[in-house]
């Protein structure tokens, strides 16, 4: 498949990478404001055609858009493929708002024969799998979980030296909610349903957004608290707990370890690729290429109910952001 990329960071560099080993995709088209910063883009992948103009890229002839601009821009980019006809594969969070996600579905409705899948690339760990069908074998026993996910981002340091990076600005959707809970709000939400409640307590920055915080998500018979933060690191393991037996899974985001503690020991973690992206690339290009419908209702559905738990969580705070519906 042709791919096309809008947004040229590291992130983007990796899923090109990941992409393109499984062999069924080649990039083809770097959308970026700036023609330099695309050319840059193109000289550490390979060569590309180069745009700075929207409507021109998705007139290409492309097959599939990646799209990993800053987060308040999701949403529109992701419509503006669907309506150009392409496939869509958006970075996490797909939407800054519930409310953004009818946009998205309107535009694929009207083009049935594209799909958009959001790029929440532990959903697609053999890992999660695993927990997934822990957590179905064990429900009766489970009494909670803890899921941990906090990473000193490289864009903090600029924010501090008074910079206002896009992650760290509410015009754009930043904030660890939405860049690093969004993690643990899949997590939680694929392994134990909807919440019937959530309040979320932020650490603010004067930015307007959060450095980090807890949240906690309320069930009928258990409890689940998130912990976050994009200002600092943490070794702590995310934990769910069945009882005597509490199995560890390392951070959210990553799942880099898998293992049963207490009453029952066992190392259950199944090896990961090098480049972390590259089950999430070869679910989607199978799915795309076979146009698997079912793949992308069951996906839509979990990203609906992810999203109006992540707006429910932020209508608990004073937290506002751009592009919030008025």
């Amino acid at each position: 498949m042709k791919l096309g990329i809008i947004g040229t960071n590291w992130i983007t560099q990796q899923f090109v990478e990941a992409a393109e080993s499984t062999g069924d995709y080649q990039l083809t088209a770097i959308y970026s404001r700036h023609e330099a910063t695309a050319a840059a883009f193109a000289a550490k992948t390979h060569e590309a055609t180069l745009y700075t103009e929207l409507p021109a890229f998705f007139a290409s002839d492309l097959d599939v858009v990646y799209i990993a601009s800053p987060n308040g821009l999701h949403a529109e980019q992701a419509a503006a493929a669907l309506n150009a006809g392409k496939h869509v594969i958006v970075e996490k969070p797909m939407v800054t708002h519930p409310s953004q996600l009818a946009l998205i579905e309107s535009a694929q409705a009207a083009h049935p024969e594209c799909l958009i899948f959001e790029a929440a690339r532990h959903l697609y760990d053999p890992n999660f799998a695993k927990i997934t069908a822990l957590v179905q074998q064990r429900r009766a026993a489970l009494t909670g979980a803890t899921l941990v996910y906090a990473k000193y981002s490289s864009r903090y340091d600029a924010y501090l030296a008074g910079e206002n990076p896009n992650i760290f600005s509410p015009r754009f959707g930043g904030g660890a909610l939405m860049d690093l809970g969004v993690y643990s709000v899949y997590a939680a939400v694929a392994w134990f349903g909807v919440p019937e409640q959530v309040v979320y307590l932020p650490s603010m920055l004067a930015s307007g957004v959060d450095g980090g915080g807890v949240a906690h998500l309320h069930y009928a018979d258990v409890d689940v608290n998130l912990v976050l933060g994009k200002n600092y690191n943490t070794s702590a393991s995310s934990e769910i707990y069945f009882g005597k037996t509490t199995l560890q899974l390392g951070a959210t985001g990553s799942l880099d370890e898998l293992k049963l503690v207490g009453a029952e020991t066992a190392d259950l973690h199944v090896t990961q690729p090098a480049n972390p992206m590259v089950d999430e690339a070869r679910y989607f290009a199978h799915a795309l290429m076979t146009h698997d419908q079912n793949a992308f209702e069951q996906q839509w559905q979990l990203a609906k109910q992810v999203h109006q738990v992540l707006g429910d969580l932020r209508a608990t705070t004073t937290i506002k952001f751009g592009n919030d519906p008025q």
